[in-house]
């Protein structure tokens, strides 16, 4: 990305104050009556110097964002992979949970869409059910969603689903009604 300047500060020295002076025709002078140590004479009649500082929300958003992005070399002896991902902290995260029911039948979209309203309520979930897993489980990583929820057909035995944790791609079985504890637990 480069080099971007976070705040910026320039001294405007008594540039801005001195034209206004001239051209308002109204004095922009202070009077200090205060000691200068070096001279031993009070400051007297001065026009202050300027400094300007400019940090706004776009400069703080790019800073979280930079430390946030991340690009993780996943490649082994076999096969080269890696993959984009943005850890933003949960509560920052605009997706909460992706949910992905691993394929667009046998009453997998079904127990999706059950969950979906059951988070919904509760913080922001994406719902998508086109191509492999790997691939949505990238574009989620990229997103910044903390985390994949997993849709499978052990979900119709045992009402359990597979999640995924964005950060450590760790992924372990929970219950269907244990998902949005766990979600609202991070934020």
């Amino acid at each position: 990305m480069g080099f971007k300047e976070l705040e910026g500060i320039h001294s405007r020295t008594d540039f801005d104050l001195k034209n206004h002076q001239e051209y308002s025709k109204k004095k922009q002078q202070y009077f200090d009556n205060d000691i200068d140590p070096a001279t031993g004479k009070p400051y007297g009649n001065y026009i202050p110097y300027v400094i300007e500082t400019s940090i706004g929300l776009d400069r703080m958003f790019l800073a979280v964002i930079s430390h946030a992005y991340e690009e993780q070399d996943l490649s082994t002896a076999d096969k080269q992979d890696s993959r984009a991902v943005l850890k933003l902290p949960a509560k920052l995260a605009p997706i909460k949970l992706a949910v992905l029911p691993l394929t667009k039948k046998d009453g997998l979209p079904e127990v999706a869409e059950r969950i979906m309203s059951d988070c919904r309520p509760h913080f922001r979930c994406f719902y998508e059910e086109k191509d492999s897993i790997g691939k949505r489980y990238r574009r989620m990583d990229a997103l910044g969603t903390p985390y994949c929820v997993t849709v499978d057909h052990q979900t119709l035995q045992d009402d359990t689903v597979t999640i995924r944790h964005r950060d450590s791609m760790e992924q372990e079985r929970i219950p269907i009604d244990k998902i949005r504890e766990i979600v609202l637990a991070s934020l």
